[in-house]
């Protein structure tokens, strides 16, 4: 590695970048359900409550009461219309139940045409972060470029750093991957 203010401080904030993403893209697979019932799945829904916005599970607590069925215990029951309509505008494709104390959430067994529909879709959302990780690595070529026309630092200097940013570039490509495969996995097991 270089010695070279500018070099570290791309190098930093390429790696911070890369962490974003590939944060982003697991927060992003929690959200899409395997067959078993995940908590995670309510994490993005926000309800009508208080004359405001809420996060469903700041309303109440969500367990699983086995591998199909999540429980949505409100604390407050006058509630319970708005987290069902919630839950429906949510598109998460489950149909609540009240019985006028708690929610139910019942998870069907998933068909091979809807796992193979969510494998193209977890695919598809980690195309997107790796698009992303490319432009991360394109914004440091750029930096790298520029010192060179300044030139800041020399041919062998900028050589050493774009080895450096490739090598990594390619460990988060291969975490990518990793993730990517075992949402996958996840998905086609039964």
């Amino acid at each position: 590695m270089i010695e070279n203010e500018k070099v570290e401080e791309m190098m930093l904030e390429m790696d911070e970048r890369c962490e974003k993403t590939l944060n982003a893209l697991e927060n992003e697979y929690m959200g899409i359900r395997a067959g078993r019932a995940n908590p995670h799945i309510l994490d993005r829904i926000e309800v009508e409550a208080y004359g405001g916005m809420s996060k469903l599970i700041e309303l109440g607590n969500v367990s699983a009461l086995d591998a199909r069925c999540l429980q949505i215990n409100l604390w407050d029951k006058s509630l319970l219309k708005a987290v069902e309509k919630a839950i429906l505008q949510s598109n998460i494709g489950i149909t609540p139940t009240n019985d006028g104390n708690v929610i139910r959430l019942v998870f069907p067994v998933m068909t091979e045409e809807r796992r193979k529909e969510l494998v193209k879709q977890i695919k598809k959302i980690g195309e997107e972060s790796k698009v992303a990780v490319r432009n991360i690595r394109r914004d440091s070529m750029d930096v790298l470029k520029k010192m060179k026309t300044a030139k800041e630092l020399s041919e062998d200097e900028i050589a050493s750093c774009e080895a450096d940013v490739e090598k990594e570039i390619s460990s988060v490509m291969a975490k990518l991957e990793g993730i990517i495969s075992a949402k996958e996995k996840e998905l086609m097991s039964i």
